[in-house]
């Protein structure tokens, strides 16, 4: 591991250029972020940043949160397609395994580090939403080794085509609130999952799997997500002696962010973000927020995202359960 070795796989943002101002103490990335909620939220995410801040100057949080290594099956191995490479014309593509990780996902990470985070508020239950149910599942499994209550918000449309997920949450003690609003997507499962918390401020905390919402919660997101870029990037030059030409994600989940954010400093890196094009990006049927979104205000924070010309979020339109939403994370629209 690289850097300060009691904050494992957290960098420091160096700007490029006079334009390239971030504030990451008041949330914002460029004109992107910050913090536009009611005030019934304010207090409580100001404790939340508060208890972040602390836990990330703290060795012995980073100490618990490392000895979860083992649990999850961290690292999670980079893989030579080698077969892949060949088909493709050549160009070596390596492909990073958080599916082989405990629960099956990249969400497993930043769970902990909420769950956590949640403990040291003294809150014992979890409120969050879920789209392809890897985030719910995650969560609702690290609950449960914390002996911490958890609910699960999730669109009914995803809730039928992610019914395996459904069931393992239940298995893992977590209680499911399925919505049919609108899409009965993550966008539904977000709003009533925030209109949950609102109303459980004193006992529950709110997490989120996706890079989203207001300060600090992108910021979070990112930190406990970064583990796996910063691992790439060893196991890269221990596999190949050098990082690699470019770096593909999908663009809307936070593996993206937690790929991408230990090679911002990289210049000869390419970060290429692939976002859920629907139906076609010429329809109104997508998940392309950055491709055909504007600047606007989604779930406590500025970034690009799909509206229409009286600036009413669209419907948004994927396969992918994950991708299914109308907007993107502050950092990544920066």
């Amino acid at each position: 591991m690289e850097g300060n070795e009691n904050v494992p796989y957290l960098e420091s943002h160096k700007s490029n250029s006079n334009e390239d101002r971030t504030d990451e103490a008041s949330g914002r990335f460029g004109q992107f972020g910050g913090q536009y909620v009611p005030e019934a939220l304010k207090e409580s995410l100001i404790k939340l940043e508060e208890a972040f801040v602390q836990a990330k100057e703290d060795p012995d949080f980073w100490k618990e949160w490392r000895a979860f290594s083992a649990y999850v099956g961290r690292p999670s191995p980079l893989h030579h397609a080698r077969r892949l490479s060949q088909q493709v014309g050549g160009a070596q593509i390596y492909l990073k395994r958080e599916d082989l990780t405990h629960t099956g996902s990249s969400a497993i990470n930043n769970a902990i580090g909420q769950a956590l985070l949640a403990r040291r508020l003294g809150k014992r239950r979890l409120i969050t939403q879920t789209g392809s149910g890897q985030h719910g599942v995650a969560m609702a499994a690290v609950c449960s080794k914390l002996a911490l209550d958890c609910t699960v918000y999730m669109g009914v449309t995803d809730a039928r085509r992610q019914i395996v997920n459904v069931v393992d949450m239940k298995i893992l003690g977590a209680e499911v609130v399925v919505v049919g609003r609108c899409a009965g997507t993550l966008r539904d499962a977000m709003n009533e999952a925030l209109r949950a918390s609102i109303h459980d401020l004193d006992r529950s905390f709110y997490a989120t799997g996706s890079s989203i919402g207001p300060h600090p919660y992108p910021i979070m997101v990112r930190t406990f997500q970064s583990v796996i870029g910063q691992e790439t990037k060893d196991q890269m030059k221990n596999l190949t002696g050098h990082l690699p030409c470019a770096v593909v994600a999908c663009a809307g989940a936070s593996n993206s962010v937690g790929m991408f954010f230990p090679f911002r400093s990289d210049s000869d890196v390419n970060l290429v973000g692939i976002e859920a094009a629907g139906n076609g990006i010429d329809t109104r049927r997508h998940s392309a927020a950055l491709t055909r979104g504007a600047v606007g205000i989604y779930h406590g924070a500025m970034t690009y995202l799909m509206q229409d010309d009286h600036g009413q979020i669209n419907t948004s339109s994927s396969i992918a359960a994950g991708l299914n939403c109308p907007a993107v994370g502050p950092e990544l629209a920066y």
